[in-house]
């Protein structure tokens, strides 16, 4: 049977996640310490706190998810005998990539926890805040809602997020989301949902983050994945680590096509993924197709003693 496993973005974190790990394994709690000693902050303490602004920090935010990713991942090879080997395709979704290739062995994960924090600094300083904005645009295929936006001359907008039939997420100017989302509402009796973020994510208006990205990245060091991992950008399998490390940087101010990621993982008999990290939104993508493949969340101590 083949499989891929596949690791959450940004939006899945909650606060107190990944806790059940760090109480009962201890190679999950390993993974937060080298984590809060690699970035020399007590992330842990942000992330089974109770301040949700704090975890909701972007430069917060992405180190966490990825620290609970390979923290879960952890707990699976000690507890079910997990290899990353057994699994055919690897992917994430948007900084789930680095989640990816520290499950890869590509990235170490120290060097992850300080590349992820730098991005969703940069990220967040790209744009000053209140300028941009998202908004999640519902029941529309991607081609109908790309033609609305160029019909409707918007100039800085672009779909910024491909996730399943049905499912997109566009980023610009403020003032532009705010009219898109009136017009998707009136004219197309569509649903269009603000997202509350502060910053455009991967669209043209964070290139100066990914021009910020490219320097930082030039420090570490990044070896080709034990297994390819299905680019965001490209929507083909990577093994090249010069190659990855160009797309991570493209993946910054570039939509996520996470929808063809699927399509490609179909196409190429995956018959189960696994969700590794906190949440379900990638299982729950998963069920807006037409054909089936199974995918098995783990965020929970249930779901880790349930799996296999």
């Amino acid at each position: 049977m083949k499989k891929s496993i596949v690791f959450p973005g940004q939006g899945s974190q909650y606060l107190g996640m990944g806790k059940h790990l760090y109480d009962n394994f201890s190679v999950s709690k390993l993974i937060f310490d080298e984590v809060d000693d690699a970035l020399n902050i007590k992330l842990t303490e942000i992330i089974f706190g109770e301040d949700a602004e704090k975890l909701n920090l972007t430069e917060n935010t992405q180190p966490a998810i990825m620290a609970v990713s390979i923290a879960t991942m952890e707990a699976l090879k000690k507890e079910k005998g997990l290899n990353i080997n057994n699994f055919s395709f690897c992917a994430g979704h948007s900084l789930g990539e680095y989640s990816a290739l520290v499950a890869a062995n590509s990235i170490k994960l120290a060097d992850a926890a300080k590349i992820l924090k730098k991005r969703g600094q940069a990220m967040q300083n790209a744009v000053p805040i209140g300028l941009g904005a998202m908004a999640a645009i519902l029941n529309i295929q991607v081609e109908d809602l790309e033609k609305f936006i160029t019909a409707n001359k918007f100039l800085s907008i672009e779909v910024s997020n491909d996730n399943c039939p049905g499912q997109c997420v566009v980023s610009g100017k403020k003032d532009e989301i705010n009219k898109l989302t009136i017009l998707i509402k009136n004219e197309l009796k569509k649903k269009a949902i603000p997202l509350p973020v502060s910053a455009p994510f991967h669209c043209k208006m964070m290139t100066p983050a990914a021009d910020e990205l490219n320097n930082f990245l030039k420090q570490f060091e990044i070896n080709n994945p034990e297994i390819p991992i299905v680019s965001n950008v490209s929507v083909i399998p990577e093994n090249d680590s010069n190659e990855i490390k160009k797309l991570l940087i493209s993946c910054v101010h570039n939509r996520v096509r996470w929808r063809e990621i699927v399509e490609f993982f179909y196409n190429n008999n995956i018959i189960e993924c696994i969700e590794c990290g906190p949440g379900k939104a990638l299982t729950n993508m998963f069920k807006r197709f037409e054909f089936e493949i199974k995918c098995v969340k783990i965020d929970n101590i249930d779901d880790l003693k349930n799996y296999g």
